[in-house]
């Protein structure tokens, strides 16, 4: 279908305070995966061997046999800061020690108020009410309820569509999968929960409508008002897509008329914009938050991966305070919560990450580092005869590998490139976030390079250095044909 219509040095250069080298001691019976093959662990890839991780500092990782690998891709886009980090450690250990966790219906905390507070300050909600979780999907789940909710409050029960974008990663539980739009993940479970509208998405590359840049007329973005058409204005509750499409695509980054369009789109038919920037926000793009660059306001936002770092999982999302005044005056209670909502401990980690993007300035650093980061990729790839594409803003950044470069026609699904790709990265000590079905939902490859924004430029070069190695030796086996 289409989108219908050991060369690395043993120093670390991560010299920000609170990331002196220590000493680590191997876990106690560190070693007895190596003799024991029996794990009772059930991992998502269970035939990928997996070596034990040690510890992390600035963008490394070492495995118990001592082996290092240079985090290219902060694991799933999930680390800012860098691994390491004692002052974030250190804040998780003390809201442990004085109180790990109360119930949220019952009890807020010091660690939760100020990091809304923090947080509220920066995003560009006005009055943001925050409700905190523990994964994106649940920040995802939580405004596809609380879109619903408002809409009843509003005198509008019967709204309740989502309308998602092909070709979007939006997370793994039900609801989030009803709106994603990434074929191979939901046709398994399609049966089981309720199908939701989607457009194509904007994907200049490989355009869903056949159209150049020139000729678009942001056609990808007019799509959404003819779908809320086609499905009745007054049953569709709310929007939602990625300021910059993520994992699905590989840094898909929009023309810059395109979401002012989407955002005009649903106020004239009473239509709620959510934007996911679980994998965008908190700097990613350099920025605090991606929609910051187009200058408009959603009405609700969702973030997570990088709110607290990679240190402890937390997601947010987060409201107009119109909307959720709203919602209180005629429902009285937010119809949702979970068990580990609003958690102390989760939300000390937050807090202290924000302090640390503050205090070292890495928002702009990912800004400038990624500026050099793309810039590196093009002079490195830009002539390679299977990298099609080469995308990406701030310290999010990706190739999408073809088979011709002319035609742009993919690799096929069968030669499981993106693996390959990874698997020879992963060896060389190189980890990067490497995606297939960015084409048309099972065809194509991409990979993505997101490295923690304390990346060091000489750090930059040896990247770009074992990635090419990676994606040349991969190419090689599946262009070699029989022997």
């Amino acid at each position: 279908m289409r989108w219908s219509a050991g060369r690395v040095r043993h120093s670390c250069s991560h010299s920000l305070p609170g990331s002196q080298r220590k000493e680590h001691p191997l876990p106690f019976e560190s070693t007895k995966k190596k003799t024991d093959s029996h794990s009772h662990v059930f991992y998502r890839k269970h035939k990928r061997p997996k070596p034990t991780i040690s510890h992390g500092e600035g963008v490394y990782l070492w495995d118990t046999d001592g082996k290092r690998y240079i985090d290219a891709s902060g694991g799933a886009v999930v680390v800012n800061v860098g691994h390491g980090v004692r002052e974030i450690a250190d804040a998780v250990r003390e809201q442990a020690a004085e109180v790990a966790y109360a119930h949220a219906t019952m009890f807020t905390s010091h660690a939760l108020e100020e990091l809304a507070a923090q947080l509220a300050a920066r995003l560009p909600l006005p009055d943001a009410r925050l409700f905190f979780l523990s994964s994106g999907s649940e920040a995802i789940e939580t405004a596809v309820k609380l879109a619903r909710q408002i809409q009843i409050a509003r005198d509008q029960p019967s709204r309740y569509k989502v309308i998602g974008r092909w070709g979007s990663y939006h997370g793994a539980t039900f609801g989030a999968m009803a709106v994603m739009g990434k074929p191979s993940m939901r046709r398994t479970y399609e049966p089981m929960f309720l199908d939701m509208p989607h457009i194509p998405p904007v994907y200049c590359y490989r355009c869903p409508f056949g159209l150049t840049c020139s000729e678009c007329g942001l056609r990808c973005a007019d799509a959404l008002e003819e779908e809320i058409r086609r499905q009745g204005a007054e049953t569709v509750a709310a929007f939602l897509a990625e300021p910059v499409a993520g994992a699905t695509l590989g840094a898909v980054v929009p023309p810059d008329e395109y979401w002012p369009r989407l955002l005009e789109i649903c106020d004239r038919y009473g239509v709620l914009l959510i934007a996911d920037e679980v994998m965008t926000g908190m700097g990613r793009t350099g920025r605090w938050f991606a929609v910051e660059q187009w200058d408009i306001t959603p009405d609700i936002i969702c973030l997570g991966k990088g709110v607290s770092g990679g240190y402890l999982p937390l997601s947010v999302t987060a409201a107009r305070g119109d909307l959720v005044e709203t919602l209180w005056e005629q429902l009285g209670d937010f119809n949702h919560g979970g068990t580990y909502s609003h958690q102390p401990v989760a939300a000390a980690a937050g807090l202290a990450t924000i302090r640390y993007l503050e205090a070292h300035n890495l928002i702009e650093r990912a800004r400038e580092a990624g500026e050099t980061l793309g810039r590196k990729l093009r002079e490195a790839f830009g002539h390679h005869p299977h990298v099609g594409d080469i995308r990406g803003q701030g310290m999010m950044w990706a190739l999408e590998l073809v088979a011709d470069r002319e035609t742009k026609e993919p690799f096929p699904p069968s030669a499981k490139l993106a693996g390959r790709i990874f698997d020879h990265a992963f060896a060389s000590g190189l980890i990067v976030y490497a995606m297939s079905g960015c084409a048309d939902g099972v065809a194509g490859d991409h990979v993505m390079v997101a490295p923690p924004f304390v990346v060091e430029i000489w750090q930059i070069n040896e990247i770009i250095g074992l990635l090419r190695e990676a994606i040349d030796a991969a190419i090689a086996e599946v262009t070699a044909g029989p022997q």
